[in-house]
């Protein structure tokens, strides 16, 4: 295991950039790459590249930049939409395993700029595919959402549903990737293993996300919005959590399911070398209820502003991770409080920079 090495895309963003960390402390070698787009103020992106201890030279393309905190860490700004030099890292760096996070996320942005989604979830995608299949990667761990799910209400959400009927172009997207994923095992023999997310909270979180929009208006005295008159649940899961879960996977490449049958199909596997896990708390909290921990992890109380159901959202998420649990003993272990608390310090801490 630390002979090898990893790359991990999205490694600016939120999950991406914990998701480094937890590799690094296992002491394996990490590249990580990221394009540092404007869908948000890039700002937080370098400040977590600079937090690992890429400073200088991140913001220029394709140029390598080694950490001053870990020497395992190697930085590359590159778009997954350049094949050429996607193609050219992978040539130097012989990567191992290839931890696939970047993505154009957000479900409401998809309806202002549905083209970003194409360029960066379909586009990239393919080319870290194609980068896969041309360099003998041994495992492709990459990040599907929940919002596959769409119009499906049988809870909890299981992989052994349906996801035909999806709400958003960002969710039509991951079930796409799921998709093209399982061509290039079946056509290729990549084992590749995809891991629904169920809403991530944590410290360095994106600021388009619920905890940080609550959490920015909270303190400014501004409204926080509440949709469908907050009856809405959702299974947060801390960050931690789930880069545990990432972390584990990634370690056991799928073999194939040797009892799948084309007659009686399970959506989860294959007989290629394929699989399907949520990954999550499996244990939904009412929006309400999360509102009311955010405000005490704060010390101030929320002004509220109850609004319709937004186009394109789910009234709730609820993880069924039994598969996960049985092949990978996971199980997480932060509790709510105790995450908001932890994201409530560092908010407090890094706004006040």
């Amino acid at each position: 295991m630390n002979n090898s090495t990893v790359l991990i895309t999205g490694s600016a963003g939120f999950i991406g950039y914990h998701t480094v960390n937890r590799f690094l402390q296992a002491g394996m070698k990490v590249v990580g790459i990221d394009s540092v787009n404007d869908y948000y103020n890039p700002t937080l992106k370098f400040d977590r590249l600079k937090e690992a201890g890429i400073g200088a030279g991140a913001e220029v393309w394709e140029k390598p930049v080694s950490s001053v905190k870990d020497e395992n860490y190697t930085f590359v700004r590159i778009d997954l939409k350049n094949k050429q030099a996607l193609d050219a890292l992978f040539e130097k760096y012989s990567f191992t395993t290839v931890v696939h996070l970047a993505a154009q996320p957000g479900v409401r942005y998809s309806l202002q700029n549905p083209g970003a989604y194409i360029d960066s979830n379909i586009v990239g995608f393919l080319n870290v595919l194609e980068a896969c299949r041309h360099h003998a990667v041994k495992h492709l761990v990459f990040a599907s959402s929940s919002s596959v799910y769409g119009m499906n209400r049988k809870m909890p959400l299981s992989t052994t549903h349906t996801t035909d009927h999806p709400i958003s172009l960002y969710a039509a997207t991951k079930k796409s990737n799921e998709l093209m994923a399982h061509t290039y095992s079946h056509l290729f023999n990549i084992p590749t293993t995809g891991l629904r997310f169920f809403t991530v909270y944590g410290p360095w979180g994106r600021p388009d996300m619920a905890t940080q929009l609550f959490a920015d208006a909270i303190s400014k005295g501004d409204p926080i919005k509440i949709f469908n008159q907050g009856l809405l649940s959702r299974d947060f899961t801390y960050v931690a959590d789930i880069v545990e879960g990432i972390f584990l996977v990634s370690l056991k490449p799928p073999s194939a399911d040797e009892q799948w049958d084309g007659e009686n199909p399970n959506a989860a596997s294959s007989s290629a070398r394929y699989k399907l896990y949520n990954i999550g708390n499996s244990k939904p909290v009412q929006l309400m209820d999360f509102v009311s921990n955010l405000e005490d992890a704060l010390g101030k109380k929320a002004v509220k502003e109850y609004l319709p159901m937004q186009p394109g959202d789910v009234t709730d998420t609820f993880a069924d991770v039994t598969p996960l649990q049985q092949d990978f003993q996971y199980q997480p272990t932060t509790e709510l409080k105790d995450g908001l608390d932890k994201f409530a310090k560092w908010y407090q801490s890094y706004c006040a920079l």
